[in-house]
């Protein structure tokens, strides 16, 4: 049987006798045969079960129990193996024997007496009889089992080759792919591997890919991670060294010709807790009632020291990873503000989600300034993340006002009373606070009342009068010399109720706490300052402190923080690095603030050395690219790291190993300077991944993360490789420079140039920025968005085409660093030369400035020579010339990209070599040549300006070649602090025309400047200089400051005004208008300095020329104004403009002659320029169309309308420059009303023209003697004629001898009384009637006695008559226009009175005047009454009795 192959089912027979009696007597026999399969394992009876009955069972194990079992189970079939082809021919031997059954020989005995040996034969006899048998009955036994295992062999030998027939039969059926063995989920740490496997059957065997979230699993896209295998129908995924993004669910999909089956599950990747990053993961296992403590938490980009204006806003934003990342379940997070909690408000927005929790605060206040910090609950416990936000005051409200006082809270309230406190503002430079101003507003309310009348000097006050139930708020209000500061932010809402209990103010000590001890500063980091001091010796109720500083060498000190810090050390941020600073500490209480502390002593703004390993030694490089490779040798660069940990960083260290292996070899022992490196002794074909190491002066830094891997393969392309060390200078808003390096691998052919690629950051759609290849290894990109994120890429271009692209530079923000400032060319104002100076934003004690020109290192050059001091370095040129042109720039080294170009044209090197020239042969510069001007008294002033005069300066002025000094009539004279060099000439005359010169000595430096005074530059100077004199002269006496000007005042009076000076009582004043003297109501008012002549309803009849006459015993001053031509246009123009904005929407009015539309003004003349128009057609003034005015209004009267004159009109009102239009629709409704209306009023003029009146002769009281003989005798007119009754005391009066009535020729009405008599006095009047109307006249008659007194006359009646028409007809409506404007009501229109009465003498009959009515005026006057007449009247016929 030995090196027969058998099946791991396969059973084998092993038998084994026994070797002795005595072995057997011992029990071996019974174990004489054993039955092993070869695995070793006993064989146990069982029961054959048909393959095809066989029930499925899938085991999962981990990797680690598979790895185990495979291996345990291979060490055993080793075992088994060896030890089976060992003892299978001992076993078989044995077994020989034992069935051989060999005779028994008897052994040789010793000589015994006969009873001893007949006794020891019968015991052996007797005991070999036993054995004997007892090996027959285990022989027979053995023999039957024997035979029962071998049936037992052959029948499943049988069996078996049955199944392989049944195989055969079953391979040739079609089935579908089916998992025996499903993929399982897998949960691994970081950098540890993972395997997945799966068994599949199908006919045809199936193919199977395996993909990673949907996506096909290629091992080429990233050498030595993903490894697939087949074996034994066993398929597996192995991942290598798993990182977080390896998190995904993965599916194994098998195919075959009759369809497809896939498998799937998770891998999740986590990373142990504090190693820094983590990934949120797109598929995590569902999960049932998890509570938000129970998620893995990680803080990726944190908040930093942030910086807030009062009033802005600010979010305070940390970047979260959350595993399993729940959108309904986001982790509980919690906000602090210097470690109280904080609540979700409106002044404080609270948002977790998204991967980020956010913090809010929308209207920032000094009370939002403290230490903030995120708590975020974790499945391990919290992690929290603290900075400090500062929030500075506003732009005051007043230059110099205060800042806002802070934290305003109200205590011991009661019904009535409540106790405000608050904390003072910080005031640096501003005027010390005298006080503050407390304001309440009910809850609800916008209104804010003040509460006390008098600024109160300390932090509180008690508010007393609030109303019981009643909630309120409060804000304070600081007051300094300068004015009020913006109020603070107002308190929580406080309810006025007997409480009982509330918050008490603490503290008695009244006073403000002394001074702080002693201030010191330490460095911190490279922006901040840690500043720490000594407590002050009385607190008295202490709130905290306020921190000031200033830049060493300045006055001004700005506040560090806005609202008290209630600790005794603090971190001030925002400095410019390498900047030095002082600064001191101030107490404060309800008192106010302290006196400041002894200053700190100066301080330069600088990383702290020796803090800790990461600010001892180097951050770790990154970027590391593969430049070339040979087959056996790889050139590789890197980026330096980002900080130098505060030396320089001088070595560098390379460790490699393969992409399959954990395992980390040096590269190089000894230390590398430079930022490329090729590492040989590589293996062609492998993939190797590096890290690299700086190291400085400290020790050696953090390694940097591995690279990818990459493949040791010889690169054999024509294209060039890529170039590297891609790096950014000039970061502006809208531009920067990009430079980079020449490639390692040049290919077939040398570079001819470079491409250059940009795309967002996140995005992979690239933009070419150059069309053609550049040949420099530099470019600056414009065009940029301020604040957006970009990534670049190089590829190198060679007679062959383009080469690889570069690695992707770093994400680059389109952003300047604060205070940045540019390269600044100039000349040195002492020695001449020129330079080019740049000032440092932020520097360290390693920064070097690094100049190039064309971005290529300048380094030791006899043509430049670079100094340095502090923040600002200076390249200054020895000898420049136009070899010097160029783009210039420098790089401060161990900065956060400070960096800035200049480029040096060549008119800007011209210019420069002029002032270099000026200055090393200096000459006196002038701002202004010599010049001249005329003065008030007529004296001409020569002058000139330098720019800068020394105390020792000489000059001289040169008059038509003559040197003229200062005498008689004379003055030459300098100002050493404005420059100005002056010649003044009393009384300049035709002698002073010619050339004036001005020759200045200032040290080494000299100028001359000279003018030109002849032919009419000379005239016009004397023809100024004259009539300067006579002013002056004129200005002795009373004169006119202004002269005559005109204005419109809202009324639309036309004013005349003047003002005048040097006057007194005496003086006079007078008004002429064409030597026509105008005497105005009110007299003018010299003493008052202006005087003004009113011209009212200011017209055409105004034109002409007004004089306004001045004068006294010193003299007389006349003034003029022609108010004609265009000066008369411009005051109608001004008229016309404030009638025009005054005018009011054209109003309807009917009139009996037709339809009138009128717009009313503050004043209108025909002289203004107006237009009237009909649907935009300009209306000329005709009989049909009447246009007119008042000085109230302007009006157009369309007569006998009709329905042609139906439309839009409008009127246009222009004063020059703008045009004023109104309108009117007088069409629809509009038209209809208005036509209606006229008709009435036409029909009420004809009825009024032709009613029955009295037109005179009649007076309103007659008082006549007895007995003597009263006529009353009238004028009557109507058409038709009308009728006439007379009444007495309200009784009609009939004609009798005695009182005889008469009327004749239808005109002339007579009541004549004879003999009168006291019973004749009364009230006697005179009805006129026709059917148009009539009218009703009353007369007073008193009779007295001879020798009586006369009586006063009694009125008993007004004297107007009184008319009455036949019928009134009712006033229709006013028509109204259909527009929604309401129609403004003109006033009404005053009525004179109808007729006057005529008087009578007491002595005799009255006689009318006209007595005979003139036949050529048969109709009334136009003055009479409408006829409706008024309500006081009576009816015009009495009733009869």
């Amino acid at each position: 049987m030995e090196g027969e192959q058998h099946s791991p089912g396969e059973r084998v027979i092993f038998l084994l006798p026994s070797a002795s009696a005595s072995q057997a007597a011992s029990g071996w026999s019974s174990t004489a045969l054993r039955c092993f399969n070869l695995s070793g394992v006993p064989v146990m009876p069982s029961k054959v079960t048909p393959w095809y009955k066989k029930k499925r069972v899938s085991q999962v194990k981990t990797d680690y129990a598979y790895d185990h079992t495979k291996c345990v189970c291979a060490k055993q079939q080793t075992a088994v193996r060896t030890s089976s082809s060992k003892s299978v021919s001992q076993v078989q031997a044995q077994a020989t024997v034992a069935m051989a059954e060999p005779a028994y020989t008897i052994p040789a005995f010793r000589q015994r007496t006969a009873d001893e040996g007949t006794e020891e034969y019968q015991r052996v006899s007797t005991k070999v009889g036993k054995g004997l048998t007892v090996i027959q009955e285990e022989l027979h036994r053995m023999r039957m089992t024997t035979k029962a295992q071998v049936d037992s062999i052959a029948i499943q030998r049988e069996v078996r080759n049955m199944m392989y027939k049944k195989t055969d039969v079953l391979e040739d059926i079609p089935k579908l792919p089916d998992f025996l063995v499903a993929l399982r989920p897998h949960t691994v740490w970081e950098k540890t591997p993972v395997k997945l496997f799966c068994t599949v059957q199908g006919n045809p065997r199936p193919i199977v890919k395996w993909y990673k979230g949907g996506v096909p699993v290629d091992p080429l896209t990233a050498p030595g991670k993903y490894k697939i295998e087949n074996k034994y129908g066993v398929h597996s995924l192995i991942i290598s060294r798993c990182a977080v993004s390896d998190t995904a669910e993965y599916s194994a999909v098998a195919t075959n010709a009759h369809g497809t089956a896939t498998s799937k599950a998770t891998v999740t990747v986590k990373r142990a807790a504090g190693s820094g990053e983590s990934c949120q993961l797109g598929l995590v296992p569902h999960l049932t009632e998890i509570h938000p403590s129970k998620l893995e938490v990680s803080m990726l980009d944190r908040f930093s020291v942030s910086f807030g204006v009062e009033g802005g806003s600010i979010s305070l934003v940390c970047t979260l990873v959350v595993v399993p990342d729940l959108p309904n379940l986001p982790p509980l997070a919690q906000w602090y503000r210097d470690d109280k909690l904080l609540k979700p408000s409106k002044l404080a927005e609270m948002l977790v989600g998204g991967g980020a929790a956010r913090l809010t605060l929308p209207h920032l206040a000094k009370d939002d300034e403290g230490l903030y910090t995120l708590r975020i609950f974790t499945k391990d416990g919290t992690t929290e993340h603290s900075a400090y936000l500062f929030v500075s005051d506003a732009a005051p409200s007043a230059p110099g006002a205060p800042g806002a006082p802070l934290s305003v809270k109200a205590y011991d309230i009661n019904a009535d009373y409540v106790l405000v406190a608050w904390k003072p503002p910080n005031t640096v430079n501003e005027m010390a606070i005298t006080g503050y101003f407390v304001d309440r507003c009910e809850s609800g309310s916008d209104t804010w009342v003040q509460c006390n009348d008098a600024p109160v000097k300390v932090c509180k006050y008690p508010v007393h009068g609030l109303k019981v139930g009643h909630s309120y708020h409060f804000r304070v209000r600081a007051v300094n010399s300068a004015g009020i500061s913006r109020p603070s932010r107002k308190s929580d809402k406080v309810t006025a109720l007997d409480a009982a209990e509330s918050e008490r103010l603490q503290g008695t000590d009244e006073g403000v706490p002394s001074a702080p001890g002693q201030v010191v500063a330490t460095r911190n980091t490279k922006s901040s300052v840690f500043v720490q001091w000594d407590a002050p010796k009385y607190l008295k109720n202490l709130m905290g402190y306020y921190i000031d500083g200033r830049i060493a060498g300045s006055k001004e000190w700005f506040p560090c923080n806005h609202k008290p810090f209630k600790h005794t050390r603090f971190v001030v941020h925002g400095l410019i690095p390498g900047e030095s600073y002082t600064f001191r500490v101030q107490a404060v209480n309800v008192y106010g603030l302290s006196e400041e502390s002894q200053e700190s002593s100066s301080i330069t703004v600088e990383p702290a050395l020796g803090k800790g390993v990461e600010y001892a030694t180097p951050s770790a490089p990154f970027g590391i690219t593969l430049l070339s490779c040979d087959g056996s040798s790889m050139t590789l660069a890197w980026k330096k790291p980002k900080h130098c940990g505060g030396s320089k960083v001088n070595a560098y260290y390379i460790d490699k190993r393969n992409a399959d292996s954990l395992v980390w070899k040096e590269v190089n022992l000894v230390a590398v300077t430079e930022r490329i490196c090729t590492v040989d002794n590589l293996t062609e074909g492998t993939f190797y991944e590096f890290k690299v190491q700086a190291a400085n002066m400290a020790g050696v830094g953090v390694p940097s993360a591995p690279s990818a891997p990459m493949k040791c393969e010889a690169w054999t392309m024509e294209e060039p490789g890529p170039a590297y060390d891609l790096s950014f200078s000039e970061v502006r808003c809208q531009s920067l420079v990009l430079l980079w390096k020449a490639p390692v691998y040049t290919g077939a052919s040398a570079v001819t140039g470079y491409l250059v690629d940009m795309a967002k950051k996140g995005s992979s759609e690239f933009v070419t920025l150059t069309q053609e290849a550049v040949n420099h290894r530099y470019l600056k990109v414009t065009g940029l968005k301020e604040g957006e994120t970009y990534v670049f890429r190089v590829r190198s271009v060679n007679a062959a085409g383009v080469g690889k692209p570069s690695k992707l530079s770093e994400p680059i923000c389109a952003k300047a660093l604060p205070g940045t400032q540019e390269i600044v060319a100039g000349v040195d104002e002492e020695t001449g030369d020129v330079f080019l100076s740049f000032e440092a934003c932020e520097i360290c004690e390693t920064s070097n400035f690094v100049w190039s020109k064309n971005y290529k290192a300048i380094g030791e050059c006899p043509r430049v020579a670079a100094t340095s001091k502090g923040r600002t370095s200076r390249l200054t040129f020895s000898s420049p010339d136009k070899d010097d042109l160029g783009a210039y720039s420098v790089v401060v080294t161990d900065t956060e990209g400070v960096s800035a170009s200049h480029t040096l044209t060549e008119d800007a090197l011209n210019t420069m070599l002029e002032l270099s020239y000026a200055i090393r042969h200096p000459i006196v510069p002038l701002k202004h040549g010599l010049n001249y001007e005329v003065l008030e008294k007529g004296h001409v002033r020569f002058w000139l300006q330098a720019v800068k005069l020394s105390s020792s300066v000489s000059y001289r002025f040169i008059v038509n070649d003559k040197e003229v000094t200062s005498g008689e009539g004379i003055k030459i004279s300098h100002d050493v602090a404005t420059g100005v060099i002056q010649m003044t000439v009393d009384h300049f005359t035709r002698a002073n025309e010619g050339t004036y010169t001005v020759q200045i000595h200032d040290g080494k430096a000299k100028a001359q400047s000279s003018l030109v005074m002849v032919g009419d530059v000379f005239k016009a100077a004397l023809k100024e200089a004259e009539f300067q004199r006579k002013e002056h002269i004129r200005k002795q006496g009373p004169h006119f400051s202004e002269y005559l000007y005109f204005t419109v005042t809202e009324d639309c009076t036309v004013m005349l005004a003047c003002k005048v000076a040097n006057v007194k009582k005496e003086t006079s004043f007078h008004w002429y208008k064409e030597d026509d003297e105008i005497v105005p109501e009110t007299p003018p008012n010299v003493m008052s300095g202006a005087c003004a002549l009113p011209i009212p309803m200011f017209s055409r009849k105004d034109q002409g020329v007004y004089k306004a006459v001045l004068s006294d015993d010193r003299g007389k001053d006349t003034s003029l104004f022609d108010i004609s031509g265009k000066v008369f246009d411009d005051i109608i123009n001004a008229l016309a403009q404030n009638a025009g904005a005054s005018a009011s929407e054209l109003v309807l009015q009917c009139t009996p002659e037709g339809i009138r539309l009128q717009c009313y003004m503050n004043y209108y003349t025909e002289e203004m320029k107006t237009v009237w128009k009909h649907k935009e057609s300009k209306i000329a003034s005709s009989e049909k169309m009447r246009i007119g005015g008042t000085a109230e209004m302007a009006w157009m009267q369309i007569c006998d309308p009709s329905d042609k004159e139906k439309g839009n009109y409008s009127i246009e009102i222009s004063d020059g420059v703008q045009t004023h239009t109104r309108s009117f629709d007088l069409s629809g409704q509009a038209y209809t009303d208005a036509y209606e209306e006229y008709l009435r009023l036409k029909a009420a003029a004809f009825a009024e023209k032709n009613r029955g009146r009295v037109v005179g002769g009649l007076p309103d009281v007659v008082t006549i003697m007895e007995a003597k003989s009263l006529s009353l005798t009238c004028t009557v007119w109507g058409e038709p004629t009308p009728e006439v009754t007379w009444f007495k005391n309200e009784q009609e009066v009939a004609s009798t001898e005695h009182t005889k009535v008469t009327f004749e020729g239808g005109k002339f009405a007579s009541l004549v009384i004879t003999k009168v008599t006291p019973e004749d006095s009364g009230k006697y009047s005179i009805n006129v009637r026709n059917k148009y109307g009539g009218e009703f006249v009353e007369i007073t008659v008193s009779v007295y006695k001879q020798g009586e007194q006369i009586p006063e006359p009694k009125l008993g009646h007004p004297k107007t008559p009184a008319a009455t028409p036949v019928s009134t007809p009712v006033p229709p409506k006013s028509p109204a226009p259909p527009s929604k404007t309401p129609t403004p009501v003109p006033p009404k229109a005053q009525t004179p009175a109808s007729m006057r009465s005529q008087a009578s003498t007491p002595a005799s009959t009255p006689v009318p005047k006209s007595p005979t009515p003139t036949p050529k005026s048969p109709t009334p006057s136009r003055s009479a009454k409408s006829p409706t007449p008024p309500r006081f009247m009576k009816s015009p016929t009495p009733p009869r009795k």
